[in-house]
């Protein structure tokens, strides 16, 4: 027979057991649900990426830039290449001599090229009042106006474009994102794969030096 003191010690452990059973439910169940958001979250996936750039990770390799720039080769093949604004404006390249290009070639489903949107948004900034810097975020999915609601969505201040031609390999063989910086002759000057910090100062002197180019 069980006495009263038996009787309440198992009243406690099994108030324990119910205590840990759903704290252990609700513990697997915020894991879970972690794991879930980050492996199908673009969102989620570039925060985390965003937070890596802000410590100091995923700086852009920045070339030298020569005292003078080359002449553009008449045969380059990305010269006559189009992009298509959400106004339906059509940009060519081989118009855009004298400018410094910045491309960049994202999707709004691509974790790093979120992550690095907000840097490439503050290199914007500097520019947006310079009529020799030109900036083109082309969407390769070409839905310019899935794009054009993403970059509202975030606050970003970025002219979206679509591909209005084809895309050679010299500026995008694929892999997302890619960003290339043409200099003032129409050469390409900078070339990267994969997400990187934009707001890095290098950048901007890179650009500038180009800016200063003949």
């Amino acid at each position: 027979m069980m006495t009263s003191n038996q009787k309440s010690k198992q009243q406690q452990n099994k108030r324990n057991l119910k205590s840990y059973i759903t704290f252990s439910n609700v513990s697997n169940a915020v894991v879970i649900l972690l794991i879930t958001t980050f492996v199908f979250s673009a969102d989620a996936k570039g925060l985390v990426i965003e937070g890596l750039m802000k410590i100091g990770l995923f700086q852009p390799d920045i070339p030298k830039v020569e005292s003078k720039i080359p002449a553009a080769t008449a045969e380059a093949p990305f010269q006559d290449v189009t992009f298509i604004d959400s106004k339906g404006n059509s940009t060519k390249l081989s118009d855009q001599k004298g400018k410094v290009v910045f491309i960049n070639f994202w999707a709004t489903w691509c974790p790093p090229c979120i992550a690095e949107m907000p840097t490439i948004n503050e290199l914007h900034a500097r520019y947006k009042s310079n009529n020799d810097v030109l900036f083109l975020m082309v969407d390769v999915d070409g839905d310019i106006d899935k794009s054009t609601a993403f970059m509202n969505s975030k606050k970003l201040n970025l002219p979206v474009h679509i591909p209005g031609s084809e895309l050679p390999r010299e500026l995008f063989a694929g892999s997302m994102p890619t960003t290339v910086i043409l200099d003032k002759s129409g050469n390409i000057a900078f070339h990267h794969v994969g997400g990187a910090d934009y707001s890095n100062p290098k950048i901007t002197d890179f650009i500038n030096k180009l800016l200063e180019g003949k």
